[in-house]
């Protein structure tokens, strides 16, 4: 297996759990954080893809932003590739934490799925 890709914001306090999650199985992880590097409009399509999540569920919708700009309202006027461009916008878009892996994509921090994910 190729190494996990943590997605996260240090300030989130879910974030902060899963890391903790993480580093207390020894799980090795490249940690990228979320608002300074955006994940992009290619790895946000192939993720969504591999994931067989509904799109939603990459939208932080608890947000600030989310709420700011009405995107409840919104998202369901607008199609897939719009949806995927305007998360690419901003990582604040993004749900998180994020762990990418060969074969799973998972959003948010749910400790059975996780343990499912890593055998």
């Amino acid at each position: 297996m190729s190494q996990l890709l943590f997605i996260q914001y240090a300030k989130c306090s879910t974030c902060q759990k899963a890391k903790k999650w993480l580093d207390e199985r020894g799980v090795t992880y490249l940690d990228r954080p979320i608002k300074e590097e955006n994940p992009t409009y290619e790895e946000l399509k192939e993720w969504v893809a591999r994931s067989d999540l509904p799109l939603l569920r990459f939208f932080n919708t608890s947000g600030m932003l989310y709420r700011s700009l009405e995107l409840k309202d919104r998202l369901p006027q607008m199609s897939e590739e719009e949806q995927l461009r305007l998360l690419a916008t901003d990582g604040m878009l993004v749900k998180r934490p994020l762990l990418v892996g060969d074969n799973f994509v998972l959003t948010g921090f749910r400790a059975g799925e996780w343990e499912q994910a890593l055998g």
